[in-house]
């Protein structure tokens, strides 16, 4: 037992002595002769390189051709110039090695992991898949198809899609309310020749990064990647620079999404956040790991724990470049739909009302502190870091300053965070479950607009 004890000791000494020397380790940034920005970092490890490959071309550039940016993303995996989607996915697959796609809010990326001894194979793919792809007609109407069918399925989840409903209500009139899956009429809009138009708009070297860390040569792996890419010729980028919304809302509204068969209510509460770049990033983490961040937290205690009311319940921070929301999460029974949110209600009044007190705080610095390290264990997770730098605004001072920033937050500071960053007033509603049962009960926390879930779109 007593073994065990020091053990333990030993173990939580040694994660705070982690969280407290964590740096970005070293690396190297440059940039091509045509624009392209390169991130280059060293670690010897295990035999294993990783890549992530970020452009300027996301949701947010979709227009009105909504799912575009997604769409293309997954497209640029179904056939290159020297192969075919079957033989890339059988390439890859063969070496026991990875290469995936994907579109998000703001920006596309390409992230890859594969052994050291394949290198000379992936990196030709890589290129390939990048530089030249080819946006197979057949490929791309099969995936189109698949596509329509999510779009249908993903509305009996109802959990899975209340966000796309919030960002739509929220940033109404910016390309921020872009649903990132489309709809099922724009999807069905969409062609190949679209995809490959909007890839040569979007997909340019001035507005994109490349990072590759892993087991490798500085010199050598400068110089494979400049001989790569450096004669990648793209356009320059003519999309205009993403403006910052305004969200300043005068008064409580209420989305009623209608679900004539759901036994629950989804919900969200909440309203503008942060931007990713903020200074005051972390001191909002801290506090909000208190109310809504960790299991432990106060809205779960109520919610679940204490009242039985939910399976779990949080609140969070969803950050972009030009802006950010709030929001607090949830579900339960409909006939105890009001019952839960007056709950969440509370739970956010009282930490405006009463604030932190020092203990909380401590307990909330101490988590924060032993959870950050691991989100950048791997090297595939600092590779996403470095082009998450890029694509977001913040350098490694973010990382480096961690420890010095959590521990410097004082309990008066939190009470100026409170009152800055988390909403109380003129809160937006979000709530999908049936609204025959709940409408008229909903109606006391603001004006009320419906809309089916089985309408087309968000």
């Amino acid at each position: 037992m007593k073994y065990i004890v020091t053990l333990l000791t030993a173990l939580i000494v040694a994660g705070a002595s982690l969280a407290q020397t964590f740096k970005v380790p070293p690396y190297q940034k440059f940039t091509l002769k045509n624009g392209l920005t390169v991130y280059l970092m060293e670690q010897h490890e295990v035999p294993l390189i990783n890549i992530s490959a970020v452009f300027d071309a996301g949701a947010v550039q979709d227009g009105t051709r909504y799912g575009l940016s997604n769409m293309t993303a997954e497209a640029l995996l179904f056939g290159s110039s020297k192969y075919t989607k079957t033989q890339l996915e059988e390439k890859i697959e063969y070496v026991g090695a990875s290469v995936d796609t994907y579109a998000g809010k703001e920006v596309a990326k390409l992230s890859a992991s594969f052994a050291v001894k394949d290198q000379d194979l992936l990196f030709d793919i890589i290129q390939d898949v990048i530089t030249k792809p080819t946006f197979d007609q057949a490929e791309f109407d099969k995936y189109k198809q698949r596509q329509l069918l999510q779009l249908t399925q993903q509305k009996e989840v109802p959990r899975g899609v209340v966000a796309s409903y919030f960002n739509r209500f929220v940033f109404e009139g910016h390309p921020y309310a872009n649903p990132l899956t489309g709809t099922p009429t724009s999807v069905s809009a969409i062609s190949a020749t679209d995809s490959r138009q909007f890839y040569q708009k979007n997909y340019t070297t001035d507005r994109a990064a490349i990072a590759v860390v892993g087991d490798f040569n500085m010199a050598a792996m400068k110089k494979r990647i400049t001989d790569l890419f450096s004669n990648w010729k793209t356009a320059s980028a003519t999309s205009p620079a993403l403006t910052e919304p305004t969200l300043s809302f005068d008064k409580n509204r209420v989305l009623l999404i209608n679900k004539d068969d759901a036994r629950e209510t989804t919900f969200l509460i909440g309203g503008k956040g942060i931007k990713q770049s903020s200074p005051d990033f972390i001191p909002v983490t801290v506090v909000n790991t208190i109310l809504g961040g960790r299991f432990t937290s106060w809205l779960n205690d109520a919610l679940r724990v204490n009242s039985g009311l939910t399976y779990g319940a949080n609140s969070r921070f969803g950050t972009y470049r030009k802006s950010g929301t709030f929001v607090i999460s949830t579900f339960t029974k409909v006939s105890t739909t009001t019952q839960a949110i007056d709950m969440a209600l509370q739970v956010l009044d009282s930490l405006h009302r009463t604030g932190i007190d020092e203990k909380a705080l401590t307990s909330a610095k101490n988590y924060v502190k032993a959870d950050f390290p691991p989100k950048y264990e791997s090297a595939s997770e600092l590779s996403n870091l470095l082009t998450d730098m890029f694509s977001l605004g913040f350098d490694e001072s973010f990382i480096n300053n961690f420890q010095k920033n959590v521990d410097g937050l004082t309990v008066a500071k939190t009470r100026q965070i409170i009152d800055q960053y988390f909403p109380k007033n003129n809160l937006q509603f979000v709530l999908i479950g049936k609204a025959d049962a709940i409408r008229d009960k909903v109606k006391k926390y603001g004006t009320v607009t419906e809309k089916e879930i089985k309408a087309d779109g968000f």
